[in-house]
């Protein structure tokens, strides 16, 4: 504006530079905040940044981490998408897209993921790690779904347990695995076995529709009609 001084375009001057002075100013409390771990607060002044600054991607991921701090994976989820469109080769956005959705239990959206991460990078060394678990899980689940069609319930039973195996650490898993364990015994005329399995999911999902009706099948095998 020094060079060619106008009125109207100081005014505008003048407003856009209180404008980023405050955004400055919200930046450093964001910040400080979040160091805090208030990650409440953090959102919030991030959301007021990001309502000017829509491309920034390196605020993006810093409120997808405090999305995954509060417990909101989607969230954040939707924040790292954007964050991996906004900046190149974002390989650590695509590794904590495929990681929350491997922790929320989607182990075919979190390989997808990940592949998109070893296609930037193919030495990258947590995606590559990452990469052979959920290979390997998925891999394992499809090949037990496959007994299941084929009627095969006690290969599935032995599929599932393998699941259960290979991915300890994260209980969704687990669940799922013993909710289909239920349905083979049901199929399979093992009653007493699938009242038991089944059993254990209503206890960790009170509401499973699918553990509920298996263990009805099961109770009319055992001639059990109240129940």
């Amino acid at each position: 504006l020094k060079s060619n001084p106008s009125n109207n375009e100081e005014k505008e001057a003048q407003t856009q530079l209180t404008k980023s002075d405050e955004l400055q100013r919200l930046h450093s409390q964001a910040l400080s905040a979040y160091q805090q771990e208030d990650y409440e607060a953090a959102i919030s002044l991030l959301d007021e940044i990001l309502a000017v600054c829509v491309w920034d991607a390196e605020l993006r991921e810093l409120r997808a981490e405090c999305y995954i701090k509060e417990g909101e994976p989607s969230k954040a989820i939707s924040d790292l998408k954007a964050a991996a469109k906004l900046k190149n080769d974002n390989t650590e956005a695509f590794y904590k897209i495929s990681k929350i959705y491997y922790q929320l239990g989607d182990h075919e959206l979190s390989l997808s993921e990940v592949r998109e991460c070893l296609k930037l990078d193919q030495d990258h060394k947590q995606c590559f790690s990452l990469y052979k678990q959920v290979k390997k899980l998925n891999k394992q689940i499809e090949s037990a779904e496959e007994f299941i069609r084929e009627g095969r319930y006690e290969d599935a039973i032995n599929k599932y347990d393998s699941v259960m195996k290979t991915e300890p650490e994260v209980p969704i898993y687990a669940t799922r695995a013993k909710e289909r364990i239920c349905h083979c015994l049901s199929k399979n005329q093992q009653p007493t076995e699938a009242i038991r399995v089944c059993t254990e999911v209503l206890q960790l999902e009170p509401s499973n529709v699918n553990a509920l009706k298996d263990r009805a099948e099961a109770y009319l095998l055992e001639d059990l009609y109240e129940e």
